[in-house]
């Protein structure tokens, strides 16, 4: 039998380690994960009694165009219900879109080091990647625009970045899309969006008026603390949308997913909360690692990217061994940094702690 050629040497996508596993191999009754950049206050209550309520549904197919969910989530971005696709995450639509529009030899423009599912969907249809270096950690939206060529597909701009944090202002994302050809499909990941509080984070939803070429990606894996029932949508112009609809398979949102999604949204001071406390955590942070000496990116996401000095994954190690799960930067184009998700008080007082012990025992053994 014989594959495509396009995924024989594919990576396959590493998550962050599991905390049960760290617990079994490392004998830890205490783990605390700050790798995935998940909610470290769980889900709304709404969204968990939601759940419960249909747990008596189990038995029947969910609805196939999560109306209830589409009709709620346009409502409440100004949108038509028609301007929304569900996936299994947005990194399924990020998948449709791929299949959706690139044909072998197509290419796609992203930056060096951002989200590793843009260029893994994009070689699996045999579409070639075009990379613009980054920085300051953030999109160089005028080098993407200088790798564009008449084969260019889609750009790919993830805002907040992952794994750097950074964020790209409104004027320079609304500037790029003015220069760039109508032709070409741009794809603005949003998934953090709801934690970002800089004034000038860009406006998705106006720019969408204004360019027929561009969509947002959102997530309820995030803020919203629903990563396990892997829901989120993306927005865009109708047309657009129906394209991406005609490669999305049957019922790819459950039941639950699409219930607690809906409770999820509509819980605006959970958020709110949430929202208050991940900014208190990135002060916290970014003050201690200040103190430390220790350069980071700016953060606008629930996660900071923090330069250790150090081979981060000695880093990582020592860290897993004190009951902390972070990101090592090695696996994400960064050798000498970790990316750690904003926690708790108490796990990033933690953190903090652990870290402080990790890089004054390496500094004695150097």
């Amino acid at each position: 039998m014989q594959p495509k050629p396009s995924i024989v040497h594919l990576p396959v996508y590493q998550p962050g380690k599991p905390i049960e596993d760290v617990k079994r191999e490392l004998g830890l009754d205490k783990v605390i994960k700050l790798a995935s950049n998940e909610n470290p206050f769980g889900c709304s209550p709404k969204a968990k009694e939601a759940i419960i309520r249909e747990l008596d549904q189990l038995s029947l197919y969910p609805d196939g165009a999560a109306i209830s969910l589409t009709e709620e989530v346009a409502k409440r971005n100004g949108v038509r219900p028609d301007q929304i696709i569900f996936g299994c995450g947005s990194d399924e639509v990020i998948e449709m879109i791929a299949k959706a529009f690139f044909l072998p030899g197509d290419e796609t423009v992203m930056a060096t080091h951002t989200f590793s599912q843009y260029r893994h969907n994009a070689e699996v249809e045999g579409a070639v990647i075009v990379e613009a270096e980054m920085k300051d950690g953030t999109h160089d939206l005028d080098a993407m625009l200088a790798k564009v060529t008449d084969k260019t597909k889609i750009v790919w701009i993830c805002n907040p970045n992952n794994p750097t944090g950074t964020m790209l202002p409104h004027q320079t994302v609304a500037d790029f899309l003015n220069k760039i050809s109508a032709e070409i499909l741009v794809v603005l990941d949003e998934a953090y969006i709801e934690y970002v509080t800089a004034p000038d984070f860009p406006n998705g939803l106006e720019l969408l008026k204004q360019h027929k070429n561009l969509i947002l990606l959102r997530t309820f894996s995030k803020i919203y603390g629903l990563a396990a029932l892997r829901i989120g949508y993306g927005i865009g112009h109708p047309d657009i949308i129906k394209l991406v609809a005609q490669v999305r398979p049957p019922f790819n949102t459950t039941r639950t997913a699409q219930a607690a999604a809906l409770a999820a949204i509509q819980d605006v001071e959970f958020v709110a909360r949430c929202r208050e406390a991940n900014a208190e955590g990135i002060q916290y942070l970014t003050g201690e690692f200040d103190r430390m000496g220790l350069r980071h990116f700016p953060a606008h996401g629930n996660f900071i990217m923090v330069e250790v000095g150090r081979p981060s994954k000695d880093v990582f190690d020592a860290l897993l061994r004190k009951g902390y799960i972070i990101r090592a930067g090695h696996a994400l184009g960064f050798p000498t940094s970790i990316r750690v998700t904003v926690g708790s008080r108490e796990q990033n007082e933690g953190f903090i702690a652990a870290l402080s012990e990790v890089l004054a025992q390496s500094a004695v053994e150097a």
